[in-house]
């Protein structure tokens, strides 16, 4: 049961531990009696029933087994004898449906029922018949232990001697979680014992908490939804959803973009606004050339709510077109000249723009709409009255449409007013100031969102925007030391770090777009002038950014992704849309003045991923639903773990592929990592692992297997390991998980060096290994794992052995001996030692 823990589980399992208790309300106490009498069934199962419930609320599982013991005295004669006649019963739980909890008790019962049907089984035979996949790091079949103590405690007279109870504290823990319920009288006491190496303090008291306020909600109401009922008190609920997004910022954010320009231009027009090579533009020279085009542009009907294509190479003339647009009153389409000619007259088409700022012979195959080209039109352009009119517009107008990828395989246009624009200016002028910005990277394309905030929060706050073609450009640019700030994805900046070319006058690194590693945030700050990392989240959908956090020097945790910026909200949701408690996994919803207005000419798009809010008090107020899963650390700031589309279900085990690859990473050779599901012939389903190597460095397949094997179950393992020297990406810079290719058996298997079966024994073993796993040839040293075996491969094969040997080779034997000669070395010592031994060649 994936618990969620405070720290990830060592690779064996230690027993250190800790307890605490908490005292159950006797009035709740009186009507789980009176509800268990009711439903014909004992306290222990209503008891149970909730405990189940709130792991499942906890994990996200709908079957879960627990563990409890019994005392199997079930017979007369036993109950004089002294000695420890204690049995593990495993309890397995169905929360499926839309259960309530008087339904769930019901399953409960017929569990508990036909588990005691079966008390004399030993646990250690269950074990062996089931043959769970075993593991080092945990006990087999349950991790959490349930129990009701329900027999008296108190003195005990004896002659000329009194027996009391002494409470014995203890710092060991046999399970994860060990919940010990005494009833004593009208009273319960609750008890978790845990280990501590995987749960802190706070965690614990909250599940106690947690658990206490689900008994007391039952006890008032057992007809509730299992997966509704409230587990959060008030305080609890008012942290999650108000303190912590508590955001507000006095900042105006009712202006457009390019009016937080003009106030700019206005107070410093000397000031420099954008270098690029050799060039550098002050901000009365921007904002007059921009002028111009936008009475030119008005004079061709652009305005409010009017789009306009921008095709431009990386030039002052970019941010020219861009600012013009703006100030014409229309909003900006970017369109990157080095996409696809396809992709380029899909996003015109689809955007419906009339206009497209372009250059000379930079348009040929877009579709017919009217183009400017700013290079041999301008001299038309600047000859047009500088005479005109202000335009009329509302931050509630379109400032730009950027196009992201769809799962439908068709991009579509994120629709984004000015008022959210602003939002972000305003909350990074706050952050950073002036001095922080007064150089600021433009690296990346305008059809990414981290485009916005480089090109506009420096030119709407005094500073200026050091423009280069990609930001492994800058080292040999000119202007490098003039930058201050770098805002950019970690995959590019790790390069950047790789080939030392972040500038000695960079004080702030900005990291956003993908997760974030501890390793690489050391690596940033080892270079010199860096004084700050942050780490950003957001997606183009609430406007770039959504949170950020100062990821401090030399910590231990890995970075989060913080707290919301100014007038926003973040909520984590559960799967029964509710707060997720501290620590719980749940989907990111965001709200406040970032989200974007929809998606362009998508109205079902947008209703289904922008929803009501239905925690907020004011009217009309909306939801986005990112799809990305995080929880909260108890300090209140926010974990990324990955993405709902990248949890998939391998051989009934749910897995998280985020999780796979930031074990990748974490090796020394590994710089990216992606891992996807791949269906092969006969539907056989597997994991294959992409890596990119650090420089100098080689990824053996063997050994990352044999790496990520300690600190990963089995079934996450993944049986192919492909070599790429760069991931594949999106036009956005997103790992592209369509275009990775497919395995070559020769080189992304997990191998030893060959060796030929040398005995009929060998031979046959080798023979079943090859037959099952679909490999030509199969030596003596080759493991069973390492090639893409499984546990559900590893049934099949033992059933060919058992045919073969005439005798049941046990799921732990396989595991112990997983080569083929070591396999059969086992098998001819069995041999050896029963005559009767047959081998049916």
């Amino acid at each position: 049961l994936r618990l969620p823990t405070d720290r990830p589980r060592p690779p064996a399992q230690t027993f250190r531990g800790a307890r605490e208790q908490l005292q159950l309300s006797d009035r709740s106490v009186e009507r789980l009696k009176s509800l268990s009498r009711g439903e014909n069934c004992t306290l222990f199962i209503v008891l149970l029933a909730a405990f189940q419930t709130l792991l499942s609320r906890y994990t996200g599982e709908k079957d879960l087994v627990v563990g409890t013991p019994i005392a199997n005295r079930n017979r007369t004669e036993l109950e004089g004898l002294i000695g420890l006649f204690v049995e593990m019963l495993a309890l397995r739980c169905d929360l499926s449906g839309d259960l309530t909890f008087r339904e769930l008790l019901g399953r409960v019962r017929d569990s508990v029922l036909g588990a005691y049907g079966h008390r004399d089984l030993p646990f250690e035979k269950l074990v062996e018949e089931v043959r769970p996949e075993r593991n080092p790091r945990h006990t087999p079949l349950f991790q959490i232990l349930f129990a009701l103590h329900n027999t008296a405690h108190g003195e005990s007279k004896l002659p000329g001697l009194t027996l009391r109870p002494l409470d014995v504290g203890t710092s060991t823990s046999k399970f994860d979680l060990a919940k010990h319920i005494t009833e004593a009288g009208t009273a319960l006491t609750s008890t978790i014992e845990y280990n501590s190496d995987l749960f802190d303090l706070s965690t614990i008291l909250r599940l106690l908490r947690h658990y206490q306020n689900l008994l007391k909600m039952i006890a008032a109401n057992p007809d509730q939804k299992v997966m509704t009922i409230p587990l959060l008190a008030e305080q609890e609920r008012w942290q999650l959803l108000s303190e912590w997004n508590d955001t507000r910022s006095a900042r105006p954010t009712g202006r457009a973009l390019h009016e937080l320009f003009e106030e700019q231009a206005e107070r410093c027009p000397d000031r420099v606004a954008v270098v690029f090579g050799g060039e550098a533009v002050t901000y009365g020279e921007l904002n007059d050339r921009a002028g111009l085009l936008a009475q030119y542009l008005k004079r061709m009907g652009v305005g409010p709510e009017s789009l306009v294509g921008v095709c431009l190479r990386r030039s002052v003339e970019m941010v020219v077109g861009l600012l013009g647009i703006l100030k014409a009153g229309g909003a900006y389409v970017p369109l990157d000249p080095a996409y696809p000619q396809q992709r380029l007259a899909f996003m015109l088409e689809d955007s419906r723009a009339r206009v497209l700022l372009t250059e000379a012979g930079r348009a040929a195959g877009l579709p017919n709409v009217e183009m400017i080209r700013l290079d041999s039109d301008w001299d038309e352009i600047a000859s047009a009255s500088r005479a005109g009119g202000l335009c009329e517009l509302s931050a509630n107008n379109l400032a730009y449409v950027i196009y992201t990828s769809g799962s439908t395989g068709r991009p579509k246009g994120v629709a984004i007013e000015h008022r959210s624009a602003a939002t972000l200016v305003e909350w990074a002028k706050d952050l950073f100031g002036s001095d922080r910005l007064s150089g600021t990277l433009a690296c990346t394309s305008i059809c990414f969102d981290l485009s916005v905030f480089e090109l506009f929060v420096p030119l709407c706050s005094g500073g200026a925007v050091i423009l280069v073609e990609n930001a492994l450009a800058l080292g040999a640019a000119d202007s490098a030391e003039r930058v201050s700030l770098i805002n950019t994805v970690p995959s590019v900046m790790a390069e950047m770090v790789r080939v030392e070319s972040i500038p000695a006058a960079v004080r702030v690194v900005n990291l956003a777009g993908e997760p974030l590693t501890r390793r690489l945030v050391d690596e940033v700050y080892r270079q010199r002038g860096v004084r700050e990392v942050y780490n950003l989240y957001g997606p183009s959908e609430d406007t770039t950014y959504s949170t950020y956090a100062l990821v401090e020097r030399d910590g231990r945790e890995g970075p989060a992704i913080g707290r919301p910026v100014a007038n926003t909200k973040i909520y984590i949701i559960d799967g029964n849309l509710g707060p997720a408690p501290i620590g719980v996994m749940g989907e990111v919803y965001l709200s406040g003045e970032g989200l974007a207005r929809g998606y362009l000419n998508r109205p079902e798009t947008t209703a289904e991923r922008f929803i009501p809010d239905w925690m907020s008090e004011r009217p009309g107020g909306r939801l986005y639903r990112t799809g990305d899963l995080a929880r909260y650390r108890t300090n209140g700031e926010i974990e990324y773990i990955g993405r709902l589309d990248h949890q998939i279900k391998l051989r009934g085990f749910r897995i998280e592929l985020g999780e796979i690859e930031a074990a990748l990473i974490r090796h020394s050779a590994v710089r990216e990592a992606a891992v996807i599901l791949r269906e092969e012939q006969a539907g056989r389903k597997r994991l294959v692992a992409y890596v990119v190597c650090e420089e100098g460095h080689g990824a053996d397949p063997g050994e990352l297997r044999r790496d990520l094997g300690v600190s990963l179950p089995e079934h996450m393992l993944p049986s192919a390991y492909v070599t790429l020297e760069a991931l594949p990406l999106t036009p956005t810079g997103k790992v592209d998980r369509r275009a990775l290719p497919e395995p070559d058996p020769a080189k992304s298997a997990v191998k030893s060096e060959y060796v030929a079966p040398r005995n009929d024994i060998e031979r046959s073993i080798a023979s079943v290994w090859q037959a099952i796993l679909r490999l030509e040839k199969v030596g003596i040293n080759d493991n069973f794992f390492d090639l893409g075996g499984h546990s559900l491969l590893l049934v099949q094969v033992n059933r060919k052995l058992r045919e073969l040997f005439n005798r049941d080779l046990s799921m732990v034997e396989m595991f112990e001996h997983p080569t083929v000669g070591a396999l059969a070395a086992h098998i001819s010592r069995q041999r050896a030692q029963q005559p009767s031994f047959q081998h049916r060649y």
